[in-house]
């Protein structure tokens, strides 16, 4: 898969890291669950540094708190202690509010179950980013119908998500990921649902926007996936290994 040109990006958009800047960056943070009087660790002291245009593969058996890690890394998670910085912000002193809409600003996620609105077409599942972002209307629709072409899914753009293959779902998520520019995008399994071949097109796709400058976090079990990567980052038992 080969895109020939860049999306067009948003002035709020222009990265907020240069190529080997810190664009992450994680102090002793841990998060845990209270049960029975007792703490439950999911994870444990993690401090780690990922700078603008890395690739991480994150691995780890079930139950290690690799998911847990990138629900804070996307602060879809606020139950968590210890420091996170993201291009240049103190995310653990935020409120919540403004972690949200930090999250929204800097953030693409590609899910496993690739969580695309059913009830909205192609098209209208990549306008919402944009609309998280007040983005004009003429501008979305200029930005959504380059992104149609950059992914070669125009002819998709008024198919209705279960009119699609999970390949197709999936490419259309991550076309929803990168379509606002984001600092960085964080994949959970994004393969686990899809036929090998398919797994090996998203992850040439996901080499390719590396390659031309997209952080990328993945939560993976597939040795050949965390491959894709230039590090590897271990989880056991909620400590880094």
């Amino acid at each position: 898969m080969i895109f020939t040109k860049k999306a067009e990006v948003t002035p709020e958009a222009r990265p907020v890291a240069q190529p080997g800047e810190t664009l992450i960056s994680l102090h002793g943070v841990e998060r845990w669950y209270e049960a029975g009087g007792s703490r439950n660790y999911v994870l444990r002291n993690i401090s780690m540094d990922i700078v603008a245009g890395d690739f991480v593969s994150i691995m780890g058996p079930s139950g290690a708190g690799k998911s847990t890690l990138l629900n804070v890394l996307g602060m879809l998670d606020s139950g968590w202690a210890g420091q996170y910085w993201l291009a240049g912000e103190g995310v653990h002193a935020l409120p919540h509010k403004s972690r949200v809409a930090l999250g929204k600003r800097h953030v693409g996620f590609v899910f496993q179950q690739y969580h695309l609105l059913d009830d909205l077409t192609v098209a209208e599942n990549l306008d919402v980013p944009l609309s998280y972002r007040d983005v004009p209307r003429a501008k979305r629709q200029a930005l959504v119908a380059d992104t149609l072409d950059r992914f070669g899914i125009v002819g998709k753009k008024d198919l209705y998500p279960q009119q699609l293959s999970g390949g197709q779902q999936q490419l259309v998520g991550i076309a929803r990921a990168v379509i606002a520019d984001p600092a960085v995008i964080l994949a959970d399994e994004p393969t686990g649902n899809l036929h090998s071949s398919q797994g090996r097109e998203i992850m040439a796709l996901f080499r390719e926007l590396n390659a031309r400058g997209t952080t990328i976090v993945q939560v993976t079990h597939s040795e050949e996936n965390a491959a894709a990567g230039r590090r590897i980052v271990t989880l056991r038992d909620g400590w880094m290994t």
